[in-house]
Protein backbone atom coordinates (compact mmCIF):
# COMPACT_ATOMS: atom_id res chain seq x y z
CA UNK A 1 0.00 0.00 0.00
CA UNK A 2 1.04 3.59 -0.51
CA UNK A 3 0.51 5.18 2.69
CA UNK A 4 4.15 5.72 3.31
CA UNK A 5 4.53 7.24 -0.73
CA UNK A 6 3.21 10.95 -0.72
CA UNK A 7 2.06 11.45 -4.01
CA UNK A 8 4.87 14.07 -5.52
CA UNK A 9 5.04 16.21 -8.57
CA UNK A 10 7.54 14.75 -11.01
CA UNK A 11 8.51 11.79 -9.55
CA UNK A 12 7.18 8.21 -11.14
CA UNK A 13 5.78 5.53 -9.61
CA UNK A 14 4.82 1.98 -10.67
CA UNK A 15 1.30 0.35 -10.12
CA UNK A 16 1.86 -3.01 -8.62
CA UNK A 17 -1.41 -4.20 -9.01
CA UNK A 18 -1.75 -3.26 -12.56
CA UNK A 19 1.85 -3.33 -13.21
CA UNK A 20 1.72 0.34 -15.13
CA UNK A 21 3.78 3.21 -14.72
CA UNK A 22 2.83 7.05 -14.09
CA UNK A 23 4.39 10.44 -13.18
CA UNK A 24 2.63 12.78 -11.03
CA UNK A 25 2.08 15.74 -12.58
CA UNK A 26 0.30 18.36 -9.89
CA UNK A 27 -0.93 17.33 -6.58
CA UNK A 28 -3.71 20.09 -5.77
CA UNK A 29 -4.12 19.44 -2.14
CA UNK A 30 -7.00 21.58 -1.65
CA UNK A 31 -8.71 19.68 -3.76
CA UNK A 32 -7.38 16.57 -2.98
CA UNK A 33 -6.38 15.50 -6.68
CA UNK A 34 -3.73 13.86 -7.69
CA UNK A 35 -2.85 14.60 -11.32
CA UNK A 36 -1.17 11.49 -13.01
CA UNK A 37 0.16 10.90 -16.61
CA UNK A 38 0.74 7.92 -17.93
CA UNK A 39 3.78 6.26 -19.90
CA UNK A 40 1.57 6.23 -23.16
CA UNK A 41 0.68 10.04 -22.45
CA UNK A 42 -2.83 9.94 -20.92
CA UNK A 43 -3.75 12.03 -17.91
CA UNK A 44 -6.07 11.45 -15.69
CA UNK A 45 -7.40 12.90 -11.84
CA UNK A 46 -7.57 10.21 -8.95
CA UNK A 47 -8.71 11.64 -5.48
CA UNK A 48 -6.07 11.29 -2.56
CA UNK A 49 -7.88 8.92 -0.69
CA UNK A 50 -7.44 6.13 -4.16
CA UNK A 51 -4.20 7.02 -3.93
CA UNK A 52 -3.29 5.89 -0.55
CA UNK A 53 -5.30 2.69 -1.50
CA UNK A 54 -3.19 2.10 -4.54
CA UNK A 55 -0.68 -0.35 -4.05
CA UNK A 56 2.87 1.70 -5.01
CA UNK A 57 6.48 1.98 -5.43
CA UNK A 58 8.93 4.63 -6.75
CA UNK A 59 9.79 3.89 -10.13
CA UNK A 60 12.43 5.42 -12.73
CA UNK A 61 11.76 7.08 -15.66
CA UNK A 62 10.78 4.71 -18.49
CA UNK A 63 13.47 4.58 -21.64
CA UNK A 64 10.61 5.30 -23.93
CA UNK A 65 8.94 8.04 -22.80
CA UNK A 66 8.80 10.83 -24.33
CA UNK A 67 8.16 14.03 -22.70
CA UNK A 68 5.71 16.46 -23.81
CA UNK A 69 8.57 19.15 -24.66
CA UNK A 70 10.22 16.72 -27.06
CA UNK A 71 6.90 15.54 -28.82
CA UNK A 72 6.29 19.33 -29.17
CA UNK A 73 9.89 19.95 -30.54
CA UNK A 74 8.98 16.90 -32.62
CA UNK A 75 6.06 18.04 -34.45
CA UNK A 76 7.33 21.72 -35.01
CA UNK A 77 10.65 19.94 -36.64
CA UNK A 78 7.83 17.98 -38.68
CA UNK A 79 6.11 21.62 -39.46
CA UNK A 80 9.00 22.91 -40.67
CA UNK A 81 9.81 19.76 -42.85
CA UNK A 82 6.41 20.41 -44.16
CA UNK A 83 7.17 24.07 -44.84
CA UNK A 84 10.25 23.67 -46.28
CA UNK A 85 9.32 20.96 -49.11
CA UNK A 86 6.87 23.44 -49.99
CA UNK A 87 9.33 26.25 -49.99
CA UNK A 88 11.60 23.97 -51.89
CA UNK A 89 8.44 23.06 -54.65
CA UNK A 90 7.90 27.17 -54.97
CA UNK A 91 11.38 27.83 -55.79
CA UNK A 92 11.43 24.67 -58.69
CA UNK A 93 8.16 26.55 -59.93
CA UNK A 94 9.83 29.79 -59.91
CA UNK A 95 13.39 28.57 -61.76
CA UNK A 96 10.51 27.15 -63.69
CA UNK A 97 8.52 30.06 -64.81
CA UNK A 98 12.11 32.55 -64.83
CA UNK A 99 13.42 29.94 -67.50
CA UNK A 100 10.17 29.88 -69.67
CA UNK A 101 10.74 33.75 -69.41
CA UNK A 102 13.82 33.45 -70.86
CA UNK A 103 13.00 31.48 -73.69
CA UNK A 104 9.98 34.00 -74.78
CA UNK A 105 12.95 36.46 -74.89
CA UNK A 106 14.88 34.81 -76.99
CA UNK A 107 11.92 34.15 -78.98
CA UNK A 108 11.08 37.82 -79.34
CA UNK A 109 14.53 38.61 -80.71
CA UNK A 110 13.77 36.25 -83.49
CA UNK A 111 11.25 38.62 -85.14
Amino acid sequence: MSRELNPVAGRWYRDLERDEIFKVVAVEENDDIIEIQHSDGETEEIESAEWFEMDLERAGEPEDWLREDEEEDEEEEEEEDRDEDWRDEDEDDEDDWDEDEDDEDDDRDDY
